[in-house]
């Protein structure tokens, strides 16, 4: 009995896209496409690779082939460019270089992100960016939210709040002079701290009891089926959809 792949279906829906825009992007027939969702046929490896590319989602999340399965791994610690044991280990240089070689994204989700925040080059390469034809995102967590008190406590400070108001007054010359860069406020539960320039990435994360600065950091660059990259940058876009604009309040908290 042919199964059906509702898991190929929910993607194409999920990304907005139609049998004809997976066929003509990966150079194959929408009738191939049909068979592949009605009648749960399995393409060749390299269709597998171009369609979750496609649709910006782990191969092994369409299809269960084993190949597919060990390949994906392997690209998965492809993908791990180094991994420092603490922040303050990553070279100073490389978040600087990083966010110079941006030319389409360029994101920065925190809570606080107060060191960054205080970085004149890193204020100097968001205004030379937001000019040209880079979006610039920074997300910044919402003070008076549960998760920001929360992580306040776990890191063992209680101060977050604080740091997060330091952070948006150290931005606000620039909410003035570039408002084309976005800054907005989240109240997301974070997990770790990212921190994107097109296909690469560090990602900082959080562990209890201790301040991100002491957490381990892993230097990512995205490879087309590798998925590790897209799970985190989907993770992004998520959270900027949920988050609100930043009022004059969050800064003084009166």
């Amino acid at each position: 009995m042919e199964m059906s792949n509702e898991r190929l279906r929910s993607a194409l829906l999920a990304r907005g896209a139609s049998v004809q825009d997976l066929a003509d992007a990966i150079e194959v027939s929408p009738k191939t496409v049909e068979r592949w969702i009605t009648q749960g046929k399995v393409p060749y490896r390299r269709h597998q690779y171009a369609a979750a590319a496609f649709l910006r989602v782990d191969v092994t999340t369409l299809w269960d082939d084993s190949r597919a399965v060990e390949t994906a791994t392997d690209l998965g610690k492809a993908e791990i460019v180094t991994v420092y044991p603490h922040r303050h280990m990553v070279p100073t240089g490389l978040w600087r270089e990083m966010y110079e070689r941006a030319e389409k994204h360029l994101d920065v989700l925190v809570y606080a992100g107060l060191w960054l925040s205080e970085d004149p080059v890193f204020h100097s390469i968001l205004k030379s960016k937001v000019e040209g034809t880079v979006q610039v995102r920074i997300l910044l967590g919402d003070p008076a939210c549960p998760a920001v008190q929360q992580r306040g406590i776990d890191e063992g400070h209680r101060v977050m709040d604080g740091k997060i108001r330091n952070a948006l007054v150290n931005y606000q010359p620039l909410f003035r002079s570039h408002p084309e860069i976005g800054f907005r406020l989240h109240d997301a539960t974070l997990y770790n701290s990212l921190f994107r320039a097109d296909d690469e990435m560090l990602v900082n994360t959080h562990v209890f009891g201790i301040g991100a600065y002491m957490a381990p950091v892993f230097h990512l660059r995205r490879l087309p089926g590798g998925g590790l990259f897209d799970t985190y940058a989907n993770s992004i876009e998520q959270t900027w959809g949920g988050a609100r604009q930043v009022v004059d309040h969050d800064i003084t908290g009166a």
